[in-house]
Parts: C-alpha cells; structure tokens; sequence
C-alpha cells in the first residue's frame, strides 16, 4: 500500500521500518524520480526501485515529497524520513556529512546552453554568461572547485526542485547555460530540443540513497543485499532501461521524415485515415499528423510504456474503446481518432475550435486529469483557461515543485504534452500543404 504526504507533515522521531513495518521516503517530483503518471499513479525510477526494496522487506511505503534539495537534506537530518531517493549524486564533501547506501548508477554533470556562437567549450569560455545552477546541488560543489582554477568563474544558484525547471529558462533566454545531470538532460531534451550539451564539470559521479543517521547496520545489510540481488537478476539495469533508455516516444519536429515519408509510408496508410475521418469527421491529415507524432506510421511500434501500435494507446485505452489488436493499423487508428472524439467531448462546450482540438491533443498524451489541473491553474493565475496561447504556458508549471504540490492529479510532464500538440500542429500544417483534403465516403477497403 502506498501513502503520499507533503513534507512537514510528518510526525517525529521514526520509529524504525523494523519495528512499524512502513519505510518513510523522501523524494522529489522529478522525471527521474517521482511523479503521477496520466493514470494518477506513482512512478519514476526511484519510486519503483524504493518499493521493489519494500516489498522485500515486506513493508510499507509512504513517500515525502520535498519540494528543493535544502528542504531534503532538512528532512533528513530531522530524522522524519528514513532514506532520501532522489537521484542524489554520493560526492566526497556529501559522505563527509552524510550516510549513503551502495552505489546504484552513475551520471555526468553536464553544461547545457542555449544555441549560440561560439559555444562554450571549458570553464573559461562561461565568463559573461549567466550560468544557473540548482542550489546545494552536487553540481556547487564541483563548480566550487573549478573556481580554484578558475577564479573568474560565476553561476547563481536557484532554489527549484531540479535542473528540469532551470533547462527550460535557458530556452526560453532567460539564462544562457546551467547545469544538469545526464539522466536529467537525457529527459528533458525531448521537449527542450534546441538546448544543447556542451562540455562536462569533471567524470561521472555515483548515484546512491542517503540513509537515515538512526538507522542501524541491519538496515544497511538489506540495502546492500538488494542493491546485489537486483544487480545480479538484471532488475536494476531493466529498470534504468525502462526509464532512460534510448527508446523515446517524443522527439523534436522531423519535417524531412514527414516530407519522405508521405511518398512511402502514408500511401498504404491513407485508406485507414479516410475511414477514421468518415466515422468521426476528423480531418485525415490531423489524425495523420498524430499517427507521425507517435510512431512516425509504424504500425508496429512498442514503447517502454507498454503503449503500441500507430496510435500508441494504452491497453486500458484500447479496450475501452474496443481495439481488440493495437498493432492493427486500422483498429489503432480509428480506436485513436474515437478516443481524440470522446477527448473533445469532454472539454467545456466554451472552448471554441481549434484550441478544443489542441487542448483534447494535450489530454490525448497527458491525460484528462492532468489537462484539467493546467486549466485550473491557469485560471488560478489569472490566465485564460480556454484558449491553448494561454494554456501551453502553463503546462510546463505542472511538473515545477510549488504547482505540483497543490495539483489535484499531481506532477506530471506538462512540457512534453505542449511539445506534442505543437509538433503535430506542424505535421498538419505539411500534410494539409501538400495532401488533398478527402471529401468523398469510403465504404471500406
């Protein structure tokens, strides 16, 4: 069973995992670590590798979530959670103050700027550029000793849950360059796509949980026994697969594939896209633009997710709507076009066309759920609720610490959500460009 609570709420001193059978865990809202997913269920890699270690002990989980790295490591040594998980970087200045477990991965410090001439290439090459970095970090501490080196060196540090947030100031220019581990930037440049990696701080740097200073030898022997366990069973490298891997479902806006492909791939594929528009009235080229966005007209495609097919639809998403094979192009795509139909049809009557087509978009890979938490802060910060130009800046607050935490449905990856309508609104402006419009009724093929 698993409980959440918002940091500060909890009772203190613990009483140990042994003795109370519930493991208290600290953690952030982060793609690499922690968030709701479009189903509203916990997710991330530390959140699976912290209750596959749970559930081997045979204990409960309630999670803490903190909303910086200061308030973690405050968490921490107030004794109110028994293991902080949250990507943390073990540094020698950290072991010094601090317990670690055994190290499970290993990451890069990573300089990522905005796209500009000449590039920095070293340390030297930062002087004049507004450097961000997330405050008490790791990544202060090897900027700390650079400036040895380097005594003109400066950054400033910013008090958010992660580099996601700091990534995305440097694309919108409100920055020139930060600091982000590799698994963040990993993530991250799938809906920041012009950012770019320039050089690393120092080597890689291991990844371990910060264990409490009340817990006892006992505690850190099942640590290190799982840690072995899952190393040895190949878990833990299927779990970073499952997360970091190289498969990625979004990537930036690929105009040379759509112009290639259209001569190819969508050929075979238009008879399907004209019966889905015949049963929904929905325009071919848009449903096709989808289709691309998703698995570039593979109708054999799989993600890590567990979704498939050309539509990419969750297996719960495909019963409901009655696609018995998701790898069957015609089932997926008109089991897509109904579900962007039922989509539509669940937004406010209000919301004029087509910014109900891009919101109902935006839900298609987000969820409903998470869509109507954006509206609501949108509304909340006096923005309108009913129009995508207003909507789209707000999506990316969902995954920032201080929205998340008052969010109905939790964290969730608004950036990716405003990434994906945006590109299939170029996809439909290509094929709408160079495809006719289909205006006569297909019987079947």
């Amino acid at each position: 069973m698993l409980a959440l609570c918002l940091a500060g709420c909890m009772p203190a001193p613990l009483p140990t995992p042994e003795n109370s059978g519930e493991l208290v865990v600290v953690t952030r809202n982060s793609p690499t670590t922690y968030y709701l997913n479009a189903k509203s269920e916990a997710v991330g890699f530390e959140h699976d590798l912290i209750m596959r270690f749970a559930t081997a002990q045979g204990w409960k989980v309630r999670f803490v979530l903190a909303e910086t790295l200061p308030g973690l490591f405050e968490i921490m040594d107030k004794g109110q959670a028994h293991i902080a998980a949250a990507g943390l970087s073990a540094t020698d200045d950290r072991r010094i103050r601090h317990r670690f477990g055994p190290t499970y991965g290993q990451v890069k410090e990573w300089v990522v700027c905005r796209q500009m001439r000449p590039l920095p290439l070293s340390p030297a090459d930062l002087n004049g550029l507004r450097l961000e970095v997330v405050a008490q970090s790791s990544h202060v501490e090897n900027l700390r000793l650079i400036k040895r080196r380097q005594p003109g060196l400066a950054w400033v540090e910013m008090n958010v849950p992660d580099s996601e947030e700091l990534l995305e100031r440097v694309e919108l220019g409100l920055s020139d360059c930060a600091v982000a581990d590799s698994d963040s930037f990993d993530i991250a440049r799938n809906f920041h796509p012009t950012l770019v990696r320039t050089f690393a701080l120092g080597g890689s740097q291991p990844q371990a949980w910060l264990i409490g200073q009340r817990m006892g030898l006992g505690f850190s022997r099942q640590m290190m026994r799982f840690f072995q366990e899952s190393e040895t069973s190949g878990e833990l490298a299927r779990l970073r697969e499952r997360y970091f891997g190289h498969v990625q479902r979004l990537e930036e806006a690929d105009v040379l594939g759509v112009l290639e492909k259209r001569g190819t791939l969508l050929r075979g594929l238009a008879p399907h896209f004209y019966k889905a528009q015949n049963e929904t009235d929905m325009d071919w080229r848009l449903l096709a633009a989808v289709a691309y966005q998703e698995s570039q007209w593979n109708a054999q495609a799989v993600s890590f997710t567990g979704v498939r097919g050309i539509m990419m639809l969750t297996e719960d998403t495909a019963d409901h709507l009655g696609v018995k094979n998701r790898l069957d192009a015609q089932e997926s795509i008109q089991g897509g076009a109904r579900y962007l139909i039922s989509l539509m049809a669940s937004l406010p009557l209000q919301i004029a066309d087509p910014d109900r087509i891009w919101m109902a978009l935006a839900a298609y890979n987000i969820g409903m759920g998470h869509l109507q938490d954006a509206r609501a802060l949108a509304e909340k910060l006096g923005r309108n609720p009913n129009t995508w130009n207003d909507l789209k800046e707000v999506l990316p607050l969902l995954s920032r610490g201080k929205y998340a935490a008052e969010l109905k449905n939790g964290y969730a990856r608004g950036g990716e959500a405003r990434a994906f309508v945006e590109n299939v609104r170029i996809y439909y402006d290509i094929l709408a460009k160079y495809e006719k419009p289909y205006r006569g009724y297909f019987s079947g093929l």
